[in-house]
């Protein structure tokens, strides 16, 4: 043994950590006053073997098809330009909207199966359409089905929170025409007393009959003389101004009505005050046509087979479905409680239904919680500062492939929102999308009775990435 060997090596006076996994461990040490980095390791997979291995085969053998796939839908969702061009009755189209028939948000699901507030917009749109005189009899024409039922997505349509969509109701139509698809979503029925909140009272249903008679024929007369709307230009300019372009819709709204008012003026109809009443108190107008604009993106991409980005992402209430690009199937697992809510006074978490609404397609073209970071009212929502706001939209840039060339973050140095959810990456880590969106009440029908943040369900995207696995075998 040499001297050296005798040496008792120096330790630092101040110790810097490295903390792998767990957290709180990090958080300890930081509560001491020491530097301390943390690296969010989890076992892949959860530690499932089979996942694991499906794993390692669509990031290996067969990553070269899948990458390829997802550029290319990425590429969709970036550089499709969706436009607004026609607010026209959902009969005349939406394709196999017909008969006795109510689109709903969600998987497929019957009515006895819906949750309460889905099952009060089912009632109060089976009345507007002159179906039923009452709720009592739309009650039972639903139950022994009388009324059918249709998802909305299976009709390339998107409807926000608990809409049931009878035949009559406007729709905005929106093209893309580098894909050649269109989609569709109705004329959002405002704040307060109305149906898609989970209200079947006389005021709810005055509502849907004043969008079939007024709102509709007015705004599509307005749109005419306007000419088609670029929906990812105003979302973008939202974002902006501090929207997430999904629980809060303001200045997007604003924006969009600035450039219709002189067109609506300029129609040759009385009834254009009362559409005008109703419109400035409508801070929520342009959450359906930019879900339109995101479902006709997400229609143009999930053409792309072989992929592992997610393209469809909805919920009912009761169900909350994926599915990936290329393919037919949905994924099922339990809808999630809304949670990180703010409620209004005499309420609280107990009061509140399952996350419900086909609006999550926002989070899948980089919108809604990706853009939470830009976003100081969503900032309460998810923990009440904006390094949580930051936090959200990052932890979603964890499970996302891409980032947008046009949704950028101000407080992100105009880095773009994460875009293209990748379901390996979600079963691999774990984190799921978050979805900003409102609560309303399970039982009473007291309509919406606070906004939160929902936690999608992990075990749909490894269902996903289990059929992707088979599939390519």
């Amino acid at each position: 043994m040499t001297p050296a060997d005798d040496r008792v090596p120096e330790l630092p006076e101040t110790p810097r950590v490295v903390n792998v996994g767990l957290a709180s461990f990090a958080d300890a040490v930081a509560r001491q006053g020491f530097e301390v980095v943390n690296v969010d390791w989890r076992v892949p997979g959860g530690g499932d073997a089979e996942v694991v291995a499906a794993l390692t085969r669509l990031y290996g053998p067969r990553s070269a098809v899948i990458d390829a796939a997802n550029a290319e839908v990425v590429r969709r969702l970036d550089t499709g330009s969706p436009k607004a061009v026609r607010i026209r009755p959902a009969a005349e189209a939406v394709p196999g909207l017909d008969g006795w028939t109510l689109l709903h948000c969600g998987p497929v699901i019957d009515y006895a199966d819906a949750v309460d507030p889905l099952r009060r917009s089912m009632r109060a749109a089976v009345v507007a359409e002159g179906w039923a005189d009452d709720v009592a009899e739309a009650d039972r024409l639903l139950a022994t089905g009388r009324v059918g039922l249709e998802p909305a997505n299976r009709h390339d349509a998107s409807v926000p929170m608990v809409t049931a969509m009878g035949p009559s109701q406007p729709v905005w139509v929106v093209e893309e025409a580098a894909g050649g698809t269109r989609a569709f979503a109705p004329v959002n029925q405002g704040p307060g007393d109305t149906a898609w909140f989970g209200r079947d009272t006389p005021g709810a249903i005055e509502r849907l009959r004043f969008l079939a008679a007024v709102a509709g024929p007015l705004l599509d007369g307005t749109l005419r003389s306007h000419g088609p709307i670029d929906v990812v230009s105003i979302a973008g300019q939202g974002l902006q101004m501090g929207d997430d372009v999904h629980i809060r819709v303001q200045a997007s709204t604003n924006l969009l009505l600035r450039d219709l008012l002189p067109h609506l003026m300029a129609l040759d109809d009385p009834r254009r005050v009362a559409l005008a009443e109703y419109l400035a108190g409508n801070h929520l107008f342009f959450l359906p046509v930019a879900m339109a604009a995101a479902r006709a993106l997400t229609g143009w991409a999930a053409n792309v087979a072989h992929s592992s980005i997610v393209t469809t992402m909805t919920r009912n209430g009761t169900d909350f479905g994926v599915g990936l690009a290329g393919s037919q199937v949905w994924h099922l697992a339990p809808a999630p409680p809304v949670g990180h809510a703010l409620y209004y006074a005499g309420y609280g978490p107990e009061s509140g239904a399952p996350d419900v609404g086909d609006s999550a397609v926002l989070e899948l073209v980089g919108l809604g919680a990706a853009a939470a970071a830009g976003s100081p009212s969503v900032a309460a929502f998810v923990g009440g500062t904006m390094a949580d706001a930051r936090a959200t939209t990052e932890e979603l840039d964890l499970v996302c492939v891409g980032r947008s060339s046009r949704f950028r973050l101000p407080v992100l140095d105009q880095r773009g929102t994460p875009l293209g959810v990748d379901a390996r990456r979600v079963a691999e880590l774990g984190i799921t999308p978050k979805i900003t969106t409102g609560v309303l009440h399970a039982s009473d029908g007291s309509g919406q009775i606070g906004a939160g943040v929902a936690e999608a369900p992990v075990s749909c995207f490894v269902d996903a990435v289990k059929a992707l696995d088979r599939a390519l075998a």
